[in-house]
């Protein structure tokens, strides 16, 4: 039984990746484009250069569409996990000391989830895969062309 769920896990951490991405490309669609109701439910956006509702939904949205599409994983998903902790810290946590007190579970979690995708990588499905993949096929094929000399 383990054998198997292990073969199953770069799909498994895919899946995730690409669920969390989307997730938080979300929270920044909603800030910065006003869809899906918007930044005050009334399909309104955050003012451009706001600090730092600005900065943090253009993070969600890059960092979440990154981590969706699999493409720079570890780094977006560091820079995305950053953010979330200097929310949960900035804005949350003053008002009280737990994520269930404060309405800061979604930043912690989105901070943990980010912070597992750093050091899992993109798992399976993802553009980073696939690129890495091309360029070592590219680079046999072009060791295999190349003649030697003495």
């Amino acid at each position: 039984m383990t054998g198997r769920l292990n073969s199953a896990q770069p799909y498994v951490m895919g899946l995730f990746r690409m669920v969390v991405g989307l997730l938080f490309a979300s929270h920044g669609a909603v800030s910065l484009l006003g869809v899906l109701g918007g930044a005050d439910g009334s399909g309104g956006t955050v003012e451009t250069g706001t600090w730092p509702s600005w900065y943090a939904a253009l993070i969600q949205l890059v960092g979440g569409t990154l981590v969706l599409l699999g493409l720079g994983t570890r780094a977006a998903a560091f820079v995305s996990s950053g953010s979330m902790a200097y929310a949960y810290f900035k804005v949350h946590q003053p008002d009280a000391l737990w994520p269930i007190e404060n309405n800061g579970e979604s930043a912690a979690m989105f901070c943990w989830a980010m912070l597992l995708l750093v050091f899992t990588g993109s798992g399976a499905f993802g553009l980073d895969r696939l690129l890495t993949r091309r360029a070592s096929a590219h680079g046999r094929r072009g060791a295999e062309q190349t003649p030697v000399t003495a």
